[in-house]
């Protein structure tokens, strides 16, 4: 299955992600500071996500990223809450703490105050966890709270359907 190239609304790029993971027998979890659980929303919106979606960590303070996925507490001391250590750490996280193959982190500052020079509002870390590979990234949203947050979740579930996709070469 190849992604179009046009920007699809969330709800589509949710029934893709399902069909993907039934289709390789995963299920996905989500670990979500700035978003507030609007990635597991978006997700169980869909009838049957049953099937494919297993748990959302609403992780907002740093004490429930550390007592609910157990993301070293120096680790968040020493780069912040909004990092890619944090981020990473979050998706590995969700992963140790269910039964899924897939899982997204999102941790960022959605604003309008929290931020700082070196993490304005709208920068937003995500990890990915697909099949046993972490990778993440950062983001910069504009625009206010609920723009930034709309548009970390649509980024989280884009990116989610590209790291699922199988390479060119395979069969």
């Amino acid at each position: 299955m190849s992604l179009p190239k046009q920007e699809l609304p969330a709800p589509a790029l949710v029934g893709l992600l399902a069909d993907l993971l039934v289709k390789n027998g995963w299920r996905l979890a989500s670990a979500e500071s700035c978003t507030g659980g609007l990635i597991s929303a978006a997700c169980t919106d869909l009838a049957g996500s049953s099937n494919w979606f297993e748990r959302g960590f609403v992780t907002y303070s740093n004490e429930a990223k550390t007592d609910m996925l157990g993301v070293d507490a120096a680790l968040i001391t020493a780069h912040g809450a909004v990092s890619e250590e944090v981020a990473r750490a979050m998706a590995l996280g969700a992963i140790g703490h269910s039964k899924a193959q897939v899982a997204v982190a999102v941790t960022g500052v959605a604003g309008p105050t929290g931020g700082s020079r070196a993490k304005p509002v709208g920068t937003v870390w995500f990890g990915f966890m697909v099949d046993g590979r972490l990778s993440s990234e950062m983001s910069h949203f504009g625009g206010d709270r609920a723009a930034v947050r709309s548009a970390t979740v649509h980024h989280a579930l884009q990116r989610l359907l590209q790291l699922m996709q199988p390479p060119a070469d395979a069969p």
